[in-house]
């Protein structure tokens, strides 16, 4: 039994991962580019495959995770098909963004630290601005802008696009 699942089976070919190793070996300072790679390959940043580059290019795992901690664009864990952002700067907060968060939260059925659901159709996150405090409090579903937003409001959009989404 082999430590990396991704490299048998029906996941990721070993040999797709060779090709990537193979464009990154001649370059240094690359492994933001490198970890972009690997996200988009599968979504987010899977431990094995992070050994197995650290191993392949000798560069040592900590260097790849400190940079994968740093920049808040890499995820370490799976995401969920549609991603719920909720603003927590001062103006949502006033506004009351927290209680649309628990809301949502309790909606999807979201415990302690999870932010996904179990099906994977739902990742919620919480951010500290957006950059629309004019029209707080602000939730993100993919990338699109719900200004003034209120829990109902919030978890009726959210119900639809379960709808729409499930058995797709």
């Amino acid at each position: 039994m082999t430590f990396f699942p991704y490299l048998q089976g029906d996941f990721l070919m070993k040999e797709q991962l060779d090709a990537l190793l193979e464009s990154y070996m001649s370059k240094e300072g690359n492994l933001v580019s490198l970890l972009q790679d690997i996200q988009e390959e599968f979504g987010y940043i899977p431990e094995d495959v992070v050994v197995w580059f650290s191993k392949k290019l000798e560069i040592p795992s900590s260097r790849f995770y400190g940079v994968m901690t740093f920049y808040s664009q890499f995820h370490l864990k799976p995401r969920g098909r549609n991603i719920v952002t909720v603003c927590s700067g001062t103006a949502c907060h006033v506004k009351g963004s927290e209680k649309i968060l628990n809301g949502i939260r309790k909606e999807l059925k979201l415990g302690g630290n999870d932010d996904t659901t179990a099906d994977n159709l739902f990742t919620v996150e919480k951010v500290n601005c957006v950059g629309a405090c004019s029209i707080a409090p602000v939730i993100m579903i993919n990338k699109k802008v719900h200004g003034k937003s209120a829990t109902d409001k919030t978890l009726k959009e959210l119900k639809s696009l379960r709808s729409s989404q499930v058995g797709n």
